[in-house]
């Protein structure tokens, strides 16, 4: 007999979370053999550290008409970074607002109805004088996007 560790307890509760986010505490328990009360333990202790920001649906955008997407890479002037970065955050249509190294100080990637739509915000953004270079790129196909892994357990 195996005895499950805390650590490879909460592995594969979020395995378990990550196939089925809105899988009961009792179908949880079950499958990881082990209590009720040790699911909902380990879950809010998950939740209180930090581990899992929340529950939320995985919606296809593509089918609701945002088709396109594009990856907008800016180099900005140093101070005015944090402004840049809160202004992308705020457009409701950046899925995805990133720091970096290299080349750009900053990766956007955003979901848009066509490429007018694309064009104007991006223009709008580009009309502030402290992002001095910008390269965009329209995705021609997602081969993998928001993907999740499961994490490592021992067995």
């Amino acid at each position: 007999m195996t005895v499950m560790t805390y650590e490879n307890l909460d592995a594969k509760l979020i395995n378990a979370l990550l196939g089925d986010g809105r899988a009961s505490l009792r179908s949880l328990a079950e499958d990881l053999d082990v209590s009720v009360t040790t699911v909902s333990n380990h879950l809010r202790d998950l939740e209180d550290q930090g581990v899992i920001e929340g529950y939320t649906p995985r919606v296809n955008y593509d089918a609701l008409g945002y088709d396109v997407t594009a990856i907008i890479q800016l180099k900005v002037e140093g101070s005015a970074l944090p402004d840049i970065t809160d202004r992308l955050r705020e457009q409701k249509q950046m899925t995805t607002v990133y720091e970096v190294t290299g080349d750009y100080d900053v990766i956007a990637v955003g979901k848009f109805r066509d490429t007018d739509g694309m064009n104007s915000q991006i223009k709008e953004l580009l009309t502030d004088a402290d992002i001095r270079e910008s390269n965009t790129s329209v995705v021609l196909n997602a081969v993998v996007e928001n993907a999740q892994f499961d994490l490592d357990v021992d067995e």
